[in-house]
Order: C-alpha cells, then sequence, then structure tokens
C-alpha cells in the first residue's frame, strides 16, 4: 500500500509538471521582461489551476508516505517522475528523445528496482 501512495504522489507531481507545460504553450514565452503582462493570462489558464491541484493532492499524499516509511527509500521512487515526464513529453509534446535520454531512463528504472528490493 506504501508504494502505491508513493507512485500516486509521483505520477500526480509529473501529471502537474506536463500539465504546466500545456498550460505554458498556451500563455506564450515568459521571460523577465515580459512577466507582469502575462500574469493574468497564467492566473486564467485552466492547466495551470489543474496542475496546482494536482501538486496539491500529490503533497498531501507524500506527507502521509512521509509519515510511514523511510524518506530514503521512499524519495527514490521520485525518479519515476522523470520516466513519466520525459515519455509524455516525448509522445504528447513531441520533444526531444535522443539514445542517451533513453539510456538515462532506463538506468534510472534499474535504480527504482535496486532500491524498491531494499
Amino acid at each position: 500500500m506504501n508504494i502505491l501512495m508513493i507512485l500516486a504522489s509521483v505520477f500526480l507531481s509529473a501529471l502537474a509538471q506536463l500539465l504546466m507545460r500545456k498550460g505554458m504553450l498556451d500563455v506564450g514565452e515568459v521571460g523577465m521582461g515580459n512577466f507582469v503582462s502575462h500574469i493574468v493570462p497564467m492566473i486564467t489558464n485552466i492547466w495551470l489551476w489543474l496542475a496546482m491541484l494536482s501538486y496539491a493532492v500529490s503533497v498531501l499524499l507524500w506527507l502521509s508516505v512521509l509519515s510511514k516509511v523511510e524518506v530514503s527509500f521512499a524519495y527514490a521512487f521520485s525518479s519515476v517522475g522523470y520516466i513519466l515526464v520525459a515519455t509524455a513529453g516525448y509522445l504528447f509534446f513531441h520533444e526531444d528523445m535522443s539514445v542517451i535520454r533513453i539510456v538515462g531512463i532506463v538506468v534510472v528504472c534499474i535504480g527504482v528496482v535496486l532500491i524498491s528490493q531494499s
């Protein structure tokens, strides 16, 4: 049950990243020089609100997780988020997925498996 809660929290955190990406693609490129002019589009963007909700639920789940398991065990699973975000970024936003990135994802997967066995 603890691992399911950990993975749910990680999934929601990764989902928040993807929702923020979608929202900011709608808002447009924001820099220090034009940040103020983008505030209204950002605070009225449904994707960014969904991202914040996803993060909030993720944090609540994470707090529950940390009340039950060692942080060194739980935090290792946060790397699953890299796998989810990289894969979803490639599939939904057509972001680059180089061979070296794929190798990195495989290494992360191996590490998560090893830590989950401890």
